[in-house]
């Protein structure tokens, strides 16, 4: 970021009026516009909008990049709490809001006629690292589902739960509950949450393919077992279908993690043979995600991912996450390779259940 000398975003601009519903009681020009921020895992962050020039690189040719800038208006933190407080171990130095809102930053970046309202991830579950870029992906091909409208979030309608070869009766509210509609995509979460009415007959499902499993519940929140074969042999796969003929299946060894990836029960690291369900019962959470369908990082890893919000649609398709994409550039039409990156710091105790960390960085949570 460059630096002003008054970086901070006044609270009479129409900005801070759209982010608060108004102007504020006792806004003057002299006074900063205040944040605050609510996450669903009770983390929060509070602070005041600044507006600054966010450098970035620019695709110039094949795996080449130029340096290019855009002026944007972003939250600065005084007080962080829960996951982001500096007392956790795991904070995140920031987070950058990829949502649909207009004050997200690939909003403010189009609004200025800097980039399109497009971009892709691709999170690289084996290697860890992966990409991240912005602008219309041309290769892979990747099918589409409409965004839903009117929706906060990346919220698209799913139509069917597949476990192995068989299909799950879905009642009306598993897709639609109150005014949250559809199922929302976010790479910002790490597991999948899925209504009540889904989540128990997948699991059992799951469990039945080997009635000698010991089940145990740890921590009070995750479904966990021994078992020493191959799970992809021993275990189904989970597929879900959309509008428009898109499915996302998500296998074994994406939906079961290995337990050393929780330290609570890191005496049973050795064998690597305990394994716990990533899948996570909505039905049980607070009241706003109360039977919710949340798709996050356990479904979304190694499959490369497409937003396309000119034209309200987000698709995808399996991919490898350590080769490259061509993406677009709209001014000229010529194509060009982007390329994947490694992030030393990820763990690599578990090479099937990795979270990129950069990407998490970027868009942990998404600010709407």
């Amino acid at each position: 970021m460059s630096h002003q000398k008054q970086p901070w975003f006044p609270c009479d601009q129409e900005f801070c009026k759209e982010i608060n519903g108004g102007l504020l009681t006792g806004c003057t020009a002299n006074i900063s516009c205040p944040y605050l921020e609510i996450y669903g895992d009770g983390s929060s962050t509070a602070g005041y909008f600044v507006k600054d020039v966010v450098q970035y690189d620019q695709v110039s040719g094949d795996l080449k990049t130029a340096s290019a800038n855009g002026s944007v208006i972003f939250g600065c933190g005084a007080r962080q709490s829960g996951d982001l407080s500096s007392s956790n171990e795991e904070a995140l130095d920031g987070i950058l809001g990829f949502g649909k809102a207009n004050s997200s930053l690939i909003s403010q970046l189009a609004s200025s006629g800097k980039v399109k309202k497009m971009f892709a991830h691709c999170l690289n579950g084996v290697n860890g690292g992966g990409i991240f870029a912005i602008g219309h992906v041309v290769q892979p091909k990747v099918n589409l589902t409409p965004l839903l409208p009117d929706q906060p979030h990346y919220n698209v309608n799913m139509t069917a739960v597949q476990v192995g070869h068989t299909f799950l009766s879905l009642s009306t509210d598993a897709s639609e509950q109150g005014d949250k509609k559809g199922t929302i995509i976010d790479i910002g979460t790490t597991l999948a949450y899925l209504p009540e009415g889904i989540y128990e007959p997948l699991v059992y499902k799951i469990i039945s393919q080997q009635p000698d499993l010991k089940v145990q519940t740890l921590h009070d929140e995750y479904t966990c077992f021994q078992y020493t074969g191959s799970v992809d042999d021993g275990f189904p796969a989970v597929t879900f279908y959309f509008e428009n003929g898109l499915s996302l299946k998500v296998y074994p060894h994406d939906y079961l993690f290995p337990s050393f990836c929780w330290p609570f029960i890191w005496i049973l690291c050795i064998s690597g043979d305990f394994w716990c369900i990533g899948w996570q019962n909505s039905g049980t959470q607070s009241r706003d995600s109360k039977n919710m369908t949340l798709l996050g990082d356990l479904v979304l890893s190694n499959k490369l991912v497409f937003y396309d919000l000119e034209n309200q649609v987000i698709g995808w398709t399996e991919y490898n996450c350590s080769s490259s994409i061509e993406v677009k550039d709209e001014r000229t039409g010529t194509v060009h390779l982007v390329g994947s990156h490694y992030i030393s710091s990820v763990c690599t105790l578990n090479t099937n259940w990795v979270i990129v960390w950069l990407l998490i960085a970027l868009l942990h949570k998404l600010i709407y």
